[in-house]
Order: structure tokens, then C-alpha cells, then sequence
């Protein structure tokens, strides 16, 4: 007996999806109040697996929505203040404007229909840490948006709120500390704090003037920002009150909230003034493996807090051709105090005539009048210091020096990879090592091995014949079984035979994945030696001789028969001289 015969697009896929267009009617909106409402929901379009059998055997290009998406949105309150701005406010005032009615035209401004984001942000971040985790891109939104002239193409109160906002979040990092990296870049300046164990990173662009594109849909971006600023709002009063501060935020001794707040010079008020004790890690008896864990731990919080007081007892002075609010911004999160001229920004705290002043940033090639008892340096010293987790020396940045390369913090070397000699200057000041006196020492090491070669080629002839007589006594160890008192490299061979067991014992499938892995990592070896041999390399006429005659120097300026004269060069090294993570400072 056959059965009903089942009708095309009728289950399955075909029925798990709407068009955007079935979808507008069935919730009786236009198409910029459906795009509003699904940005601030956060609803977004799929891309079907099966694109052809939801197209119902169409071809032509759709945008799918989830059924199950817009059966949600019926529910939203907010729809209905859509229908009713549209219908009866709109409706109304259009003839008020008619009838010439002014007062009716006023009343109804007053009493217009408003909506609020509350139940959306708490409906999509159930807890506060999946608010934290989504922030960035309100972050970022928030800052771009306070950067905008007072145009026709954004409305003035969201800018100014954006502008709030974003000055409340960064009194927060420098009273909490937070700030970990920052890293300028050509887009902008890139900050990373750490709240709450999550570590947030935010974009903020230059302060320039721009022209507004006509290219970019700028009402899609101010309904983001709607949503976004309502949840950084949030996020900002639960960040305040788990430091005891009063929100919105007060200043001691202000006479000018917003003035005072922008200007990142003054401290806020608390709610409780007694100080409170600092949270310190329980101990609690532990294996040796787990022992080791916690004292790498208890090692970083150490490093974690010797950074957060790293500018504690400096004083710097900005000039004002300098970025006045972001190196304050950095100063303030380090402990650091930091002024300006009084005809630049409210808020300044001390003179430039004030000796105590410890550093200061200048970044022009001269300076009128100078003080002795404090250092001219350029603006990257404040950053790199950051990065670095240590104040580095100032030599390399004073005023007019050539800027070291600008490195960035994001940038996390896997074994193997290629290290810039930057990085390692930077790593022998974080150990407490001086790189100076060991670049000193390398080459005093040098000209003495150079000096004894003429010493060593008489004494081969007498290390070969040594050679020889170890050879032999090899020879008979060989058939002797091999006894190792060191437990150490007793269980390391332990391991290494238990790997070669274990090799052996992988699927042929398995094996080949771990072939390839391991051929990658031998590549990237042989590719990052050759750039790595930098200290071993002299310059005589044209002629390159390394010590090291298995590498290239890369960093150094070769002539062509000069590396050709070499028979350890590959070519293919010299285009790689540059790498891609080393930056040289922009203009600030």
C-alpha cells in the first residue's frame, strides 16, 4: 500500500528558514525598523546549507533568517513602540505642523514615545563575565563615535554620551590598574586591560580631523552604538561599585565634573574611605607537579604587581606637541603623576618650572630652555616601558635619538620562531642582565679567538691524534652493555624510548600527521638560524667572514659579491630581512 506522497519544501531545511522579506510582514515593520530590531536583539542572517532547497529551487540571491529567530521577536515589546512612534507620534505631528499648532507641536515633542535596552542587555548576557567578554567591540564603537565632530550625520547626545562613557572606563583602568599592553599602531593606539581575569582589548583611533565618507551607512552604526552605549553603561556601574566608587563619578575638590574627569589628572571619590586590605593567594598543601604551578603563579604575581607600581614616584611633564590624553591615560595606570601646560587642558597639577619633575616628554629635536635634573625623552619610552614590564633605560630615547623599533606586545615567539635582537635586549634587562657589557665582553671574546686561530692549527695535528685513541677505546666500549649511575639522564632516556614507542605504535594516518608537523618545525628552524647569527659577523673589504660558517648574518648591509663569496647563502633569506612584527614608532 503506498502512502501519501509528501509535497516539495514542506519539511526539512525548507521550513527552518524565512526570507527577510515574509519576515518584515509578519512582524508589520519597515525595512530599517526590522534592521534596528535585529541589531539590538542580536539577530543576525544564516547562510543555508541547502541554499537551492530553501529557495524552494530558486537560484536567485535571498537573505535567510531562522524561523524560529523572527517567532522570538513577535514577543518584543519594543516593536510595539516602533508601530506606535510611527503611527501616532509621526502621524499627530505632522498635523500639528500643518495646522500651524505650535503649542500641540510642543506637547507632543515632550510626550514623545521612548524604549529602553534594559531587558535586551540583561537577555543576552546572563552574567556579568559574558558582558566583560563582549565588550571589546562596544569599546571600540564607543571611542570611534567620541572622535566625531558635531556633523548632521550622528546626533550631538550620542557623542557626548560615547564621550562619558569612554572617559568612566579609562578612570576605572588607571584606579584599578588594569592596563597590561599598548601598542600604536597605524590605525590607531591599542590598549589591553585585565578585568576580572579577562583580558579586554579596545582600538581607539587618532585625534585628527576627518571628513565623514559618504560610503558608509552611518545609521547602522549609530543603532549599534544605541545598544552599545547602553551596556557600557552597565558594565560601568557594576565596575565602580566593586571598587567602592561613587557612580556617576565625583572628583575631589572639582568645580568641573567633566573637565576634571577628561583631563585623567584628579582621583575619584570612594564610598568607603577606609583602606582596604589587598587580596593574597591561600596556600594549601600540594603535589610537587602542582608545587611547581603555584610558584610560577605566585612568580607572575609579583612581576604583575612590581609593574602596577612601575612610574610610582615619577613626576612627568608633557609638552604639548606630545599626545596629552593618552600618555596620561598610561602614566596615571602605572602610578605615575603627570602634568601639562595650563593653556592646554584644565586639570594641570604642577608648572614646568617644578624640579621635581623626573621626565620630561618632548617630541621635537630641541627644546629651548632645559633643566639639568631631569631627562628629555621621546613619547615611545612611556610605551615600550609598559611593554617591557620595567623601566628600560632612557639613553635610547632621548631628545633626537633614532627610535628603537617599536615592538609589539601581542606577538608571543613559539620555539623556533625568529626573535628580533630588540626582544632579547629586552629579555636580558627583564633577567637584570646589562646587554651592554655582554656585547663589550663578545667582542673582547672575539679578537682573542681570532688572535689564537694561528695557535690552533698547530695543536689539531695533536688533538687528531688524541681523537684517534678515544675512537679506539670507543670502539671496545661498544660491546660492553651501557650502565647509567646519573638517575637524570636515566629517565631521560627513559622518555625519549617511551616517544619512540610511541611512534612506532601510531597509525599510518597518525604518523603521517606527525611527520608533517615535525617537518614544519625543522623548516621554520632552518629559516630563523640564518637571521639569528648577527653577533658573529665582520666586515673587511668588501668580504664577509662569519665565525659561525653555518649561518648568514641578514641584519647586517651585505654586497652582492661579498654573499656571493659565501658558500652558506641562500637567497631566499635576503627578502625575509624585514619581519612583519617590528614597527618603527608613527608620528604621534
Amino acid at each position: 500500500m503506498g502512502g501519501l506522497q509528501k509535497k516539495k519544501y514542506e519539511s526539512g531545511s525548507a521550513t527552518n528558514y524565512i526570507t527577510r522579506n515574509r519576515a518584515r510582514k509578519k512582524l508589520q515593520l519597515s525595512l530599517p525598523d526590522f534592521r534596528r530590531l535585529c541589531i539590538l536583539k542580536g539577530i543576525y542572517p544564516h547562510e543555508p546549507k541547502h541554499k537551492k532547497k530553501v529557495n524552494k529551487g530558486s537560484t536567485a540571491p535571498r537573505t535567510f533568517y531562522l524561523l524560529k529567530d523572527i517567532r522570538f521577536l513577535l514577543h518584543e515589546p519594543i516593536v510595539g513602540k516602533f508601530r506606535e512612534y510611527k503611527v501616532i507620534f509621526v502621524r499627530k505631528l505632522k498635523k500639528a505642523y500643518a495646522k500651524t499648532e505650535h503649542t500641540a507641536v510642543e506637547r507632543l515633542k515632550e510626550n514623545k514615545p521612548t524604549y529602553k535596552l534594559d531587558h535586551i542587555v540583561k537577555e543576552r548576557y546572563p552574567t556579568f563575565i559574558d558582558a566583560l567578554r563582549d565588550i571589546e567591540d562596544a569599546l571600540c564603537m564607543c571611542f570611534l563615535f567620541s572622535t566625531f565632530a558635531r556633523t548632521g550625520k550622528c546626533h550631538v547626545q550620542t557623542i557626548q554620551l560615547c564621550r562619558r562613557l569612554t572617559v568612566e572606563w579609562m578612570n576605572f583602568a588607571i584606579t584599578s590598574r588594569a592596563l597590561r599592553k599598548v601598542f600604536i599602531s597605524i590605525k590607531g593606539i591599542y590598549y589591553q586591560v585585565e578585568v576580572m581575569g579577562q583580558l579586554i582589548t579596545w582600538l581607539v583611533p587618532y585625534q585628527f580631523s576627518h571628513d565623514h565618507p559618504t560610503d558608509v551607512d552611518y545609521r547602522v552604526m549609530a543603532t549599534f552604538t544605541e545598544f552599545y552605549t547602553t551596556l557600557l553603561g552597565f558594565i560601568n556601574f557594576r565596575l565602580y561599585n566593586s571598587l567602592n566608587l561613587v557612580y556617576p563619578p565625583k572628583v575631589k575638590l572639582s568645580f568641573s565634573l567633566k573637565t576634571k574627569l577628561s583631563a585623567f589628572s584628579a582621583s575619584l571619590t570612594r564610598v568607603v574611605s577606609a583602606a582596604e586590605e589587598e587580596a593574597q593567594m591561600d596556600h594549601f598543601p600540594v603535589d610537587e607537579e602542582d608545587m611547581e604551578k603555584l610558584e610560577e603563579r605566585e612568580k607572575e604575581q609579583k612581576q604583575q604587581e612590581a609593574q602596577k607600581k612601575m612610574f610610582e614616584g615619577l613626576k612627568f611633564f608633557l609638552n604639548r606637541e606630545v599626545p596629552r590624553e593618552s600618555l596620561a591615560f598610561v602614566i596615571r595606570c602605572f602610578g605615575g603623576e603627570v602634568s601639562w601646560d595650563r593653556s592646554v587642558c584644565i586639570g594641570s597639577t604642577y608648572d614646568e618650572t617644578d624640579e621635581t619633575i623626573t621626565h620630561h616628554i618632548v617630541d621635537r629635536p630641541s627644546v629651548g630652555t632645559q633643566y639639568i635634573n631631569r631627562y628629555y625623552i621621546q613619547p615611545q619610552w612611556v610605551y615600550d616601558c609598559v611593554n617591557a614590564k620595567i623601566v628600560l633605560p632612557v639613553e635610547d630615547y632621548f631628545m633626537g635619538v633614532t627610535l628603537p623599533p617599536h615592538l609589539s606586545p601581542f606577538v608571543e615567539e613559539k620555539e623556533g620562531d625568529y626573535v628580533p635582537p630588540e626582544k632579547l635586549k629586552i629579555m636580558a634587562l627583564q633577567r637584570g642582565e646589562k646587554p651592554g657589557k655582554q656585547n663589550d665582553e663578545e667582542e673582547e671574546s672575539e679578537e682573542e679567538e681570532e688572535g689564537d686561530d694561528e695557535d690552533d692549527d698547530e695543536a689539531e695535528e695533536e688533538e687528531d691524534k688524541v681523537q684517534e685513541k678515544k675512537l679506539k677505546k670507543m670502539e671496545a666500549q661498544r660491546s660492553q652493555p651501557k650502565v647509567l649511575d646519573n638517575p637524570a639522564q636515566r629517565e631521560q632516556q627513559e622518555k625519549a624510548e617511551e616517544k619512540r614507542l610511541a611512534i612506532m605504535m601510531m597509525k599510518k594516518k597518525d604518523k603521517y600527521l606527525y611527520d608533517k608537523i615535525m617537518f614544519g618545525k625543522k623548516r621554520k628552524v632552518r629559516e630563523v638560524c640564518p637571521i639569528s647569527c648577527c653577533s658573529n659577523m665582520d666586515f673587511h673589504h668588501n668580504k664577509s667572514v662569519c665565525t659561525d660558517k653555518s649561518h648568514i648574518c641578514n641584519n647586517a648591509l651585505f654586497t652582492i659579491p661579498a654573499l656571493l663569496s659565501l658558500r652558506c647563502v641562500n637567497v631566499k633569506h635576503l627578502s625575509k630581512r624585514v619581519s612583519s612584527r617590528m614597527y618603527r614608532p608613527c608620528d604621534l
